[in-house]
């Protein structure tokens, strides 16, 4: 028996429920498989273009500051501007994503890039994306030896470089994407900056997470 049929398992002993029949297996089978989609809002109707300005709207509305770039060449100047710009230290932690292998960061040698998982040391990560969400303006990150998630958290200002092809419009078209390969331990989806109003009704920035995060946004095809 695998895991989820005994997790299931116990979940059914305990609404006093028996095993289900081949027919009612089969309804659910099917539905699962059929992955309905929810109502899509007319907003996203919209071509590559529209949806990265959209993108970019949604994620500047949750506080998330934006730089456009023509190519990853313009990448090290644009994340070296924002780190003089936050008075934040010239160190980056890089995911070891293959996507991030084009960043000519020799450009800026007073940048100091290292690479790999984060023990929380250290204060700035910069790591790519699996998707953008045009809908709301949110990041998806896949975990993977590739793109450890504790840079998506612990890091005090996290970067993120995505590239306008990779902007979708609705969360329905991200697990589409999601799903075409191996699906991952974790599948994170980030809208914004840590935050928290639970202390007296006042917003905390940085609660459970970075307090900052900045998207270097690519126009490639």
């Amino acid at each position: 028996m695998s895991g989820r049929d005994s997790i299931l398992g116990t979940i059914r002993s305990g609404l006093g429920r028996g095993e289900l029949g081949d027919a009612d297996k089969a309804a659910l089978e099917d539905r699962i498989a059929a992955r309905g989609r929810g109502v899509r809002p007319s907003r996203i109707d919209l071509d590559a273009d529209g949806l990265a300005d959209l993108f970019v709207d949604y994620a500047k509305g949750v506080d998330m500051s934006v730089d456009r770039v023509a190519s990853m060449e313009d990448v090290p100047d644009r994340v070296a501007d924002y780190l003089t710009r936050e008075n934040l230290p010239a160190n980056l932690r890089v995911a070891p994503d293959p996507s991030l292998d084009a960043i000519p960061w020799e450009k800026r040698p007073t940048l100091t890039v290292t690479r790999g998982k984060t023990d929380g040391s250290d204060e700035v990560g910069l790591t790519g994306a699996f998707a953008g969400v045009a809908e709301t303006g949110t990041l998806i990150m896949r975990s993977g030896p590739e793109h450890p998630t504790t840079l998506n958290f612990l890091p005090d200002s996290h970067l993120v470089v995505i590239r306008k092809s990779q902007i979708v419009g609705s969360y329905e078209d991200a697990w589409d994407k999601i799903r075409d390969g191996e699906m991952p331990r974790t599948v994170n989806f980030i809208t914004g900056p840590s935050r928290t109003g639970d202390i007296e009704q006042t917003i905390f920035m940085g609660a459970h997470g970075p307090r900052r995060m900045h998207i270097v946004l690519v126009e490639d095809e």
